[in-house]
């Protein structure tokens, strides 16, 4: 099934989504992977979901990422004794480690790491920031506060520390079970949440070993503050401008925005914009005109995906969701200042075979007006450095392994098929022309460019491309 857009959609799944038949119809709509929320989906249900979707990959002969996404730490504060508070712009309002219902002097802090870690100066910010408080002093027992914004506190709202790095990972116990649970279920993607430096993706690859990709999602500015580390110790990268957007001032955002998307690219790795892209489809059937261009932007900036939240997991249209955010991609991709701004954002390649005979292949390809550029990819390297480089035309990467073709289905541009590694030469180069046919990518007489590695089957060793004929019968010539 080939799309007619090169930005991936990454579609939530819940209640609104979570029957087979509702999968299919949103893939048919435009998904490309499916994301699965471990802070609402339990085990049984995860493991239902990802097989429901191999049933629809099946059904549909096309490989299909899944990514679930590990809740992190949840920061909360206790309970009232009246249920919430009202609170007034600068009285101070104290935070303990007594477990006894709160009032309007303190309530419970239920995590010795913050006790213990913030200094005075530092924000707190209660509720997604409606409650924005300023730590005077704390003693490792009790932070007392001056409440700098807001009047309203209740039970068990969450907690935001955007000036405090806490000592602790981003694993919960809940996550390294969740953890144990999704690399056992045919899961290609993770993602981690509220991580806060490079440390926190070494301990989660440990466990992983390879059984699944790292997406680490930058929702805090620690994480910002150390955003290259991250990026070289992780296999993708997600703007997650809900949380970013309480924790940093919302004025920052989109140039936050910017600066990852673009250290991305440099990377060669890839990057998923989300959250409220198209909010107001929870509950209406057209998106609003701001929703629409905010889309176009992550598009024109060259994100390797854009994501649906509660719009396809628990919204009243999520195969309109879909189908606007593919109508949208569409379209920007289609307009004439699409590939002059793309080309401008490209980077130089890194000084490697593979990332020369990438830029090679992208050059003749456009030079010559070539159908497609086809990447034999056993581990993924050579299709996520293909698309690097964001070519005008498409790329079709072939791999005899099908976790990677899935795994690719997050990436730029890239159209994944799952077939057999070739036996010789000829045999690569007409394997691809009649793929490239098949698939719809080319016709007889067109001309397309293969790359692979030389000895075929070695992972890594992108060292050849060459340029074939598609024959009548759908196989290749020079």
């Amino acid at each position: 099934m080939r799309r007619n857009r090169k930005v991936k959609i990454l579609a939530t799944l819940g209640p609104a989504s979570s029957e087979e038949e509702s999968i299919q119809r949103l893939f048919e709509a435009g998904a490309d992977v499916f994301r699965i929320n471990m802070s609402h989906a339990s085990h049984e249900l995860m493991r239902t979901l990802v097989g429901r979707i191999r049933a629809v990959e099946k059904k549909v002969g096309h490989p299909i990422g899944i990514l679930a996404d590990l809740q992190g730490p949840k920061l909360r504060v206790g309970t009232f004794a009246e249920k919430s508070v009202e609170l007034s712009i600068g009285q101070t309002f104290t935070l303990d480690d007594n477990p006894e219902p709160g009032n309007d002097k303190r309530v419970h802090l239920p995590h010795p790491e913050i006790l213990k870690s913030v200094e005075p100066g530092h924000r707190l910010l209660i509720d997604d920031g409606r409650l924005q408080l300023k730590a005077l002093k704390n003693n490792g027992k009790a932070i007392t506060c001056e409440v700098v914004a807001g009047n309203k506190i209740s039970d068990r709202k969450g907690v935001s520390l955007p000036d405090t790095d806490l000592p602790m990972g981003a694993l919960t116990d809940k996550d390294r079970k969740d953890l144990d649970a999704v690399l056992s279920s045919d899961v290609d993607w993770i993602a981690l949440s509220f991580i806060q430096r490079p440390e926190d993706l070494a301990e989660v690859r440990k466990v992983a070993r390879g059984r699944a990709a790292l997406l680490a999602k930058i929702e805090k500015p620690q994480a910002v503050k150390r955003l290259a580390e991250i990026i070289e110790l992780s296999d993708a990268l997600m703007v997650a401008r809900g949380d970013l957007g309480v924790e940093m001032p919302l004025e920052a955002v989109p140039g936050i925005q910017k600066q990852i998307t673009r250290a991305c690219r440099r990377a060669g790795k890839p990057v998923v914009v989300a959250t409220q892209m198209l909010e107001s489809m929870i509950s209406a059937p057209v998106p609003t005109r701001a929703e629409v261009s905010d889309v176009a932007t992550a598009v024109f900036e060259g994100a390797d995906a854009v994501m649906l939240s509660a719009e396809s997991a628990a919204g009243d249209y999520p195969v309109e969701a879909v189908a606007t955010m593919n109508s949208i991609a569409t379209k920007v991709e289609q307009d004439p200042t699409y590939p002059t701004i793309i080309y401008g954002q490209r980077t130089e390649p890194e000084p490697t075979g593979a990332d020369a005979i990438s830029m090679a292949a992208r050059q003749i390809a456009e030079t010559l007006n070539l159908s497609a550029i086809i990447s034999y990819t056993s581990s993924g390297t050579t299709g996520l450095r293909a698309a690097r480089e964001r070519p005008q035309v498409p790329i079709i990467a072939l791999s005899p392994v099908v976790e990677t073709a899935r795994r690719l289905s997050l990436v730029w541009g890239t159209h994944c098929v799952v077939t057999e590694d070739a036996a010789d030469l000829d045999d690569m180069v007409n394997r691809a022309c009649r793929i490239a046919y098949e698939e719809g990518f080319a016709k007889p007489g067109n001309r397309v460019i293969v790359t692979a590695g030389v000895p075929l089957g070695t992972p890594g060793a992108t060292n050849m491309l060459r340029i074939a004929y598609i024959g009548s019968d759908g196989l290749g010539g020079i």
